[in-house]
């Protein structure tokens, strides 16, 4: 369904928003909401997920035969590529009221000049207990920032030098001699909230790009849009988790944090989050211990991520024998180093089920030489030692503010989804 696709795209700026408009759609499906400090009593065919922290979400759907065959896992992140803002962010620079930034995640940082940009993310407020604070979520809803390129007549002499990053990539957010110069950027942040500006302890809030989705090509086939890398695995997750039916299958998904920046956190793939969840899981279900072990055994896992599609321009930097072109499937990864956990056994349970359901799946491998991008799969499988595969759909200008990638493609993920979890 490609409408949650187009929802998460618009309405998912940042990490905490994707979260909760997960939320939303899980809610609206019959998926109960559970407390990570409450035991959890279990019942064959029920919907459950859980939100450990804001930027983080597991839901499970759980068969109704209560003789499980098997345990699926969906893997995706929710984070992307941005620029965040610091603490005690407000410069005057030359009359301008400019905003100190750093990047977060990989992102292509030519691509961010010369766009509006909205702020959004999330604000922590004092209450009563110091060890509880407030939690409200913000979105400007309109441009707030700009980041004005260099003009060509004065870079004569800069040619080849490597970007500043503290100096060139900072954002105008006013002009003095207007109002702005008077309140500073937590002032209009705590004025949208209806806060008072004191009131806030801290903040997580970036810079996004405010483009919205754009169907593009002569034959209308492919798709623009800001943070397709990774909202659109996150979607096919959450919209086969909707449609899951009633089974003897156990299906899980989790999305996690902070895969652009490494996974290592509470609320990323490396920790030990993911593993304490399903352990609950099969608890609260009271299995006993052969029947954890048997559907751990039999367990297979998803890890979906986009994947580098063939470039037009630069088509050396692909395998000269695995070319993925967009439009023509799914990217199903693999690496000898195991940067992609895809290994033949768990590749073969892909191929056949491509087969059978007309699923159209490429195969990547790197350019030899070429180290690629780490995913979700080698981390998790490392404690949930199980068949996985690393696969997404191919695009182009991966951590651009604006990515490319094909609608059929993600139909056919979502095909394979609905596969695996048996749909």
């Amino acid at each position: 369904m490609i409408d949650t696709l187009c929802r998460l795209l618009d309405r998912g700026i940042t990490q905490f928003h994707i979260v909760k408009e997960c939320e939303d759609i899980l809610q609206a499906n019959d998926y109960r909401a559970l407390d990570m400090g409450e035991c959890w009593h279990l019942t064959a065919g029920s919907r459950y997920y859980v939100k450990p922290y804001p930027s983080m979400l597991v839901a499970f759907a759980i068969g109704d035969v209560p003789e499980y065959s098997r345990l699926n896992i969906g893997l995706a992140h929710t984070d992307f590529p941005m620029l965040k803002i610091k603490t005690q962010p407000d410069m005057n620079r030359c009359g301008y009221q400019t905003l100190n930034v750093e990047p977060y995640g990989g992102l292509i940082k030519e691509t961010w000049f010369d766009r509006p940009l909205g702020i959004a993310g999330k604000v922590m407020t004092q209450t009563a207990d110091p060890f509880r604070p407030e939690t409200y979520l913000y979105d400007s809803e309109r441009a707030m920032c700009i980041v004005p390129s260099l003009a060509p007549h004065l870079r004569k002499d800069t040619s080849g030098e490597k970007m500043n990053v503290q100096k060139e990539l900072i954002p105008v957010y006013g002009l003095n001699g207007h109002e702005v110069k008077n309140t500073d950027i937590i002032q209009y942040v705590a004025d949208d909230l209806g806060l008072l500006k004191d009131d806030i302890l801290d903040y997580d809030l970036y810079l996004y790009n405010m483009d919205d989705m754009e169907v593009v090509g002569a034959e209308k086939d492919m798709i623009a849009s800001p943070r397709l890398d990774n909202v659109t695995s996150v979607a096919a997750l959450v919209d086969t988790m909707c449609r899951a039916e009633k089974g003897n299958c156990i299906n899980v998904i989790s999305l996690f944090d902070n895969e652009e920046i490494g996974s290592r956190s509470k609320q990323g793939a490396d920790s030990v989050l993911l593993s304490e969840i399903i352990y609950r899981l099969m608890k609260g279900l009271d299995m006993e211990e052969n029947d954890r072990r048997r559907i751990m055994r039999d367990a297979f896992m998803l890890s979906l991520d986009v994947a580098h599609a063939t470039h037009p321009n630069y088509s050396e930097k692909s395998d000269p024998t695995n070319q993925i072109i967009m439009g023509h499937g799914v990217a199903l990864k693999s690496s000898a180093s195991q940067r992609y956990v895809s290994d033949s056994a768990a590749s073969a349970v892909i191929m056949a089920l491509a087969r059978e359901n007309g699923i159209k799946v490429q195969r990547q491998v790197n350019r030899s030489g070429m180290a690629g991008g780490q995913t979700l799969g080698p981390i998790a499988s490392s404690y949930l030692p199980v068949r996985a595969v690393d696969m997404g759909i191919p695009i182009l200008a991966m951590h651009s503010a604006v990515e490319l990638g094909s609608a059929d493609d993600y139909a056919q993920l979502e095909g394979i989804c609905a596969a695996v979890m048996g749909v």
